[in-house]
């Protein structure tokens, strides 16, 4: 009885100590409505009550200890196009999608990765012993789930809204931002608003776009995407980066603190863009493993593994399908399909992002902004 007296003093305690802002009170709040059930005035408590009351208190306690930020690891929050997109477009009335074979071929079964096993996000949350980050769209993913990390990304996603809409729906980073906006109140539902913060402070929020802005949007035929001939180039790239600034601030904003932003690759180096514009510039993002390829055990660096016969030289120019044909070796290849790299290589680049030095990522590598 005493004891039981003592936690109901307690809970009061802490409920009313307005120094202790930054403590989850849902737990507190929760006995004290136990205690009132079962303490009404002048009314004595046998054994078997005493127990229950006990039991109900350890239940609850123990249920917000493991939900408390404090005890969860890191987590992962991705957002993205199709380099990292890991299902959501299975959800959506989209012609970017990848739930059909050969994609996943090396992952077991076609999830909605545009590749043949994992994507860069997948080898990184696997190193911060998050395993995968589900898709936001998964009905799956609910519950304490989302407490280790989602994935927002979406194929044929971008910067701007108007990119990729020669695909039907997809979901640009504006609208990513709205699903996060909707889990972020899920967690605070779940742990409370101080806790959440100090699980965003300790998370790692990814952001891969800007590929699709300029492949599926300003470098698209005009007679698709009638708009790319308002603007020069210079116009389009300054209009690109200020509503980026602007997404991130509300990223920020939202409690987001430790993000990493992927710049847009070589575009002129993948298969897609090879065969349509064989004189496209090499940017710097990937050269060192295109230039290098062979020390990193590659075989071919130009073209696509999964490939339809008369698609291209470089087998860029229809995408990868149930009719195409697949490379034996995929480890030896650089890209999978006309737009994205194999399991082999994300592995490669997902290592020098998470070990790499200033000339891979600045100012610090994900290993060590994993640590802060």
């Amino acid at each position: 009885m005493f004891l039981i007296k003592v936690l109901c003093t307690f809970s009061q305690l802490v409920v009313t100590d307005k120094k202790r802002k930054q403590r989850n009170l849902l737990p507190n709040f929760i006995v004290l409505i136990i205690c009132s059930i079962y303490f009404p005035m002048g009314i004595k408590l046998n054994r078997p009550i005493i127990v229950q009351i006990l039991f109900l208190v350890f239940i609850v306690l123990s249920l917000f200890r493991i939900t408390t930020s404090d005890n969860l690891r890191p987590a992962n929050f991705v957002f993205g196009d199709s380099l990292v997109d890991v299902g959501n477009n299975n959800y959506i009335a989209s012609l970017s999608r990848a739930n059909y074979v050969p994609f996943g071929i090396d992952f077991g079964r076609p999830t909605g990765r545009f590749t043949n096993g994992r994507t860069i996000v997948d080898i990184i949350g696997q190193e911060m012993g998050i395993d995968f980050t589900p898709p936001y769209l998964a009905p799956t993913t609910a519950g304490p789930v989302i407490l280790n990390g989602v994935n927002y990304a979406s194929g044929a996603g971008g910067i701007l809204n108007l990119t990729g809409k020669l695909f039907g729906d997809r979901i640009n980073f504006d609208a990513q931002l709205d699903n996060f906006a909707n889990t972020r109140q899920d967690i605070i539902s779940y742990i409370g608003l101080p806790a959440t913060l100090n699980l965003f402070r300790r998370s790692i929020f990814s952001v891969t776009m800007g590929s699709n802005d300029f492949i599926n949007n300003y470098l698209a035929p005009a007679v698709i995407i009638l708009e790319q001939e308002l603007a020069s180039p210079e116009l389009f790239v300054t209009t690109l980066v200020s509503r980026f600034r602007e997404q991130l601030i509300r990223l920020f904003n939202m409690g987001a603190r430790k993000i990493t932003v992927t710049n847009v690759g070589p575009i002129g180096c993948i298969p897609s863009q090879r065969d349509t514009n064989p004189a496209a510039d090499v940017y710097h993002i990937l050269e060192d493993l295109l230039n290098n390829y062979a020390a990193y055990g590659f075989e071919d660096p130009s073209s696509g593994c999964c490939r339809v016969l008369l698609g291209g030289r470089f087998g860029g120019l229809i995408p990868c399908g149930p009719t195409s044909t697949v490379c034996s070796d995929r480890s030896k290849y650089v890209f999978w399909d006309p737009w994205h790299p194999t399991d082999a290589a994300n592995v490669i680049i997902a290592k020098r992002l998470l070990d790499g030095d200033h000339n891979d990522i600045f100012p610090v590598n994900v290993r060590k902004l994993i640590q802060y």
